[in-house]
């Protein structure tokens, strides 16, 4: 029998309302029962992950794609203690803010609720599927997640761990709906369940979402690639510089919060590119670079437009050598993905007219972009980031996954 994705998704929207009257202490019960049975069912998940493993080789996935999709007992218990690390979040759910008294006596405020019924469309990492289910949990949401064919077996193992929590508290196992049909067919109807579906969040490469967002009749949180930016201003310490630059291009090339366009003021250029020219060398970095710093590196490639857009997700990066501040801003403005830009200065007048005049959804002055993660920024974990400005931007945590409504108190005050 095939899978029937809409009576699905209106079984999980009945479920939404259950878990939404869940309190803060049922939640993260529910939630260290689930941890606890991910542990306990270690080897079954293993085993499970073999087979995706096995079948992911036969495919010719890359080493990366299979890494991303391995999973060992360690990692096992990472998944545990991500959802621990949840538990112990604060519960958005309820919470009220800005009262106020209006001339006529009432009060008036907003209530953090949960959005209802997330739908979510992600790739490979097994780890996803327990961390989403968490975060909506834990928010008050029920939620729909569709992974890849390449983990489905991985993903069924964990969903087998969750129902079960779910199933011994008594609370319906709907609540967490992991679909076992693959097919683009189910994408297809899934972004089409606007009566049941509240919210849509695809992450993949930058086709799925670009699919999923001009497909889909649901809301769809987007984050469709990060071309990060790293600034050296003309009153940069270039040995901070450096670091940063190294930190944010090689730590982890394959990271969306990675530098992919490197600026440099041209008061500093022949300082600081000779010092980046051998480091990015060590580091085996292939250059992109404009024709004012192209001397600069063996090797290199002049810089085109194209590679200003490029999100390169490797050992790769655009340079440009720029007249000034206000070049660097347009530079930016024009290439940038929305995700996160970095100035390195010690002018901190400077450093605010870079956060001002920047509207990414993280700006940084003087760290590296590596810090745009949610656990870094002090949401805990975060199941997307979002680079359209409604109703999230940036890293989404909890209070992402909510929204908010008025609440008035009165004492039989009618309207003249």
């Amino acid at each position: 029998m095939s899978f029937d994705i809409a009576k699905n998704a209106k079984a999980v929207k009945i479920a939404s309302r259950n878990i939404a009257q869940q309190t803060s202490e049922q939640k993260n019960h529910l939630l260290e029962r689930m941890a606890e049975l991910i542990e306990t069912n270690e080897q079954a998940i293993l085993a499970e992950n073999a087979k995706d493993i096995s079948a992911g080789r036969d495919k010719g996935l890359s080493d990366a794609m299979l890494d991303r999709l391995l999973l060992t007992p360690e990692r096992i218990a990472d998944i545990a203690k991500a959802i621990r690390e949840i538990v112990a979040l604060p519960d958005p759910i309820g919470n009220i803010a800005n009262m106020a008294l209006r001339p006529n006596g009432i009060q008036v405020g907003k209530m953090r609720i949960p959005l209802g019924v997330i739908a979510m469309i992600y790739e490979a990492r097994p780890n996803v599927t327990a961390e989403a289910a968490a975060l909506s949990i834990k928010s008050g949401n029920a939620t729909i997640l569709r992974g890849g064919s390449e983990a489905i077996y991985s993903n069924l193992a964990i969903a087998q761990c969750l129902h079960q929590a779910l199933e011994q508290l008594g609370i319906d196992k709907n609540v967490v709906s992991i679909v076992p049909d693959t097919s683009r067919e189910v994408i297809e109807q899934l972004i089409t369940l606007r009566e049941s579906i509240d919210l849509v969040i695809p992450r993949g490469g930058e086709g799925l979402i670009r699919y999923v967002t001009e497909n889909s009749q649901i809301p769809v949180i987007q984050h469709f690639k990060g071309v990060c930016h790293l600034y050296v201003d003309k009153f940069a310490d270039l040995t901070k510089a450096l670091n940063i630059l190294v930190n944010g291009k090689v730590q982890k090339p394959s990271a969306c919060n990675a530098f992919e366009t490197l600026l440099v003021h041209q008061n500093i250029a022949d300082t600081f590119l000779p010092m980046v020219s051998q480091t990015l060398a060590q580091h085996q970095v292939k250059v992109h670079a404009c024709d004012k710093s192209l001397h600069f590196f063996n090797g290199a490639l002049l810089a085109s437009a194209a590679d200003y857009h490029a999100e390169y997700l490797a050992p790769e990066i655009a340079i440009r050598v720029v007249d000034g501040f206000e070049q660097a801003i347009d530079h930016i403005n024009e290439f940038t993905s929305d995700h996160t830009e970095v100035i390195v200065s010690q002018d901190t007048s400077r450093c605010q007219r870079f956060i001002r005049n920047i509207n990414s959804s993280v700006v940084m002055a003087n760290a590296s972009s590596r810090f745009s993660d949610g656990g870094q920024l002090g949401l805990g974990s975060e199941i997307g980031i979002s680079t359209s400005k409604l109703h999230a931007y940036g890293p989404m945590g909890l209070q992402s996954l909510t929204t908010e409504k008025f609440i008035v108190i009165g004492d039989g005050q009618i309207r003249d």
